[in-house]
């Protein structure tokens, strides 16, 4: 992934909506959602979803799936991937990259 595709990902997330637009349908899994299933789980506005997924689309995150008049909803785990892939390329100078200590652990 080049800095471009990474920014415009970044930046479809970056809205608290399309960020669990997001989540959800990672947890759905390949199957994914239909837009009525996200809608309902999201409570908002058929419209605002609409405009969200968009988004999330130009920016190649989500694919749909179309049968009959129903529409599907997936994550694109390959480019979500490539995304991760970026962010960690040159992650702790080459060493694997250990998970920051808890704010809440206790001492």
């Amino acid at each position: 992934m080049d800095t471009a595709a990474a920014l415009l990902a970044l930046r479809a997330l970056g809205q608290e909506h399309r960020l669990e637009a997001f989540r959800r349908l990672v947890q759905a899994g390949q199957a994914g959602l239909t837009v009525g299933e996200l809608r309902e789980q999201l409570d908002i506005p058929p419209a605002t979803l609409s405009a969200h997924l968009n988004t999330l689309r130009a920016a190649g995150l989500v694919r749909d799936r179309r049968e009959g008049r129903t529409i599907h909803v997936s994550a694109d785990y390959a480019r979500m991937n490539a995304l991760l892939g970026y962010l960690t390329e040159n992650c702790c100078a080459g060493d694997a990259c250990a998970p920051a200590p808890s704010r809440h652990a206790t001492k």
